[in-house]
């Protein structure tokens, strides 16, 4: 079975993490019955190791780990890879671990924050010309 983990920084202010909130929302919508858990590198719970367990609790033998980060920076690359190296030594063959590109990597993602950025000049009324 496969589960899903999103994956995000975190931060002290719990608003920050409104649009993740939003984006569970819209995959548990789109997948119910998905086993999925919303993790935090720091500052939120729970952390990626705790949420890969709790996907492991529930059956979940292939676990695909999506990083909501704009870029593969040294989060992506020095931080994720150790967690992965301690979860496959503690579960081994039992689970399939596939870490995913950042979200802000892909092309679909990048389309829409294209979208929504031209958007803004769709939606603002022109510049009023000064007579001369």
């Amino acid at each position: 079975m496969d589960g899903l983990l999103l994956f995000a920084h975190g931060a002290r202010d719990p608003l920050w993490a409104r649009p993740f909130h939003a984006v569970e929302a819209r995959v548990r919508a789109a997948r119910p019955g998905l086993p999925m858990v919303l993790a935090y590198l720091e500052f939120m719970q729970p952390e990626l190791e705790t949420a890969a367990h709790q996907l492991a609790e529930q059956g979940c033998t292939r676990i695909h780990i999506v990083p909501m980060f704009l870029g593969t920076g040294g989060h992506v690359r020095r931080d994720i890879p150790p967690m992965l190296e301690r979860l496959q030594s503690h579960y081994g063959t039992r689970i399939e671990w596939l870490l995913h590109p950042a979200l802000g990597e892909q092309d679909r993602v990048l389309q829409a924050m294209t979208d929504a950025s031209l958007a803004w000049l769709d939606a603002s009324p022109a510049p009023q010309q000064e007579p001369s």
